[in-house]
């Protein structure tokens, strides 16, 4: 007897089979890892190298100011023995032969005055030959100005005063500013010295600027200036101008605008300066509470 039908009103239910492919753990998530791992491996790459350059650069910083503070203290101090001293300039070294002043009296060591056009033009020939001497005279100018004797050390394309950045001078013209220092001995008029910039501007101009760069290397020449023998109390004053003196207007970033003067002052121009920042010498009263002084 054959199987009994199926009931009916019943539905013959049927069966559906799902088949679930079953993948190994380590295949969850294919490659992604790798490519994040590889990421975090070049962040950290980076980072490591950030840190190096900042290392460097604070080292030679340390290194910098340690030499201008050397050479602000004479060489004295902790450090003189890790910081290279400048070498003398050798007296037996023939230097150029100075000019006499009109009324100086030759061969009796006191400096004597310079005054006229023609006493300040024999000074700015014996810089002059200094500086061919030297084979820099491509970066030396020496003008006559109503104040007295304007010598100009500037930077060119080729060849500059200081390290980049840095008060430190190249050897080279450390050693021209004595000669320059050595030769001023004989010369009795008060001298300005004054440090410029180019136009170059410092991020963080509250934590370094141009007026501390150009103050620094005005410093560092007035150093070599006495190396080289120059009286201390020669010297009126000892500044820096940053960029706010450009010779290249045009170009204020130009290397001619990075420059070291020394101004031989006459008698007359020291005495204004002197007035100028002294005490008054007289007052003469404007107006109530103002006074000007005379």
């Amino acid at each position: 007897m054959s199987t009994a039908a199926a009931k009916p009103g019943r539905r013959q239910e049927e069966t559906i089979v799902k088949k679930v492919s079953r993948r190994a753990h380590h295949e969850d998530h294919g490659g992604n890892w790798k490519v994040a791992f590889a990421d975090f491996c070049l962040a950290l790459l980076c980072l490591f190298m950030v840190l190096w350059i900042l290392t460097t650069r604070d080292k030679e910083e340390a290194i910098h100011k340690l030499h201008i503070s050397a050479m602000y203290d004479g060489g004295t101090g902790i450090f003189e023995a890790d910081v290279p001293r400048p070498e003398q300039p050798s007296l037996m070294e023939p230097l150029v032969a100075m000019p006499q002043a009109q009324d100086g009296h030759e061969g009796d060591g006191v400096p004597m005055e310079y005054g006229s056009d023609d006493e300040l033009r024999a000074l700015a020939a014996a810089v002059e030959q200094a500086a061919r001497d030297a084979n820099l005279q491509a970066n030396l100018q020496a003008v006559i100005t109503p104040s007295g004797l304007r010598i100009m050390l500037h930077d060119t394309h080729r060849r500059g005063i200081f390290e980049l950045g840095s008060a430190v001078p190249d050897p080279v013209f450390h050693d021209l500013m004595q000669r320059i220092g050595q030769l001023l001995t004989q010369v009795g008029n008060p001298m300005l010295v004054v440090g410029h910039t180019d136009a170059r501007k410092y991020p963080h101009p509250m934590l370094r600027s141009n007026w501390h760069l150009s103050s620094e290397r005005a410093m560092a020449a007035r150093n070599s200036l006495l190396q080289g023998g120059l009286s201390i109390d020669q010297l009126l004053q000892v500044v820096g101008m940053a960029d706010r003196a450009p010779l290249d207007p045009v170009d204020p970033r130009g290397a001619l605008n990075r420059r070291i003067e020394f101004l031989v002052l006459t008698q007359e121009r020291a005495r204004m300066m002197e007035q100028m920042f002294g005490r008054p010498t007289s007052v003469v009263p404007l107006m109530e509470g103002i006074d000007a002084a005379s």
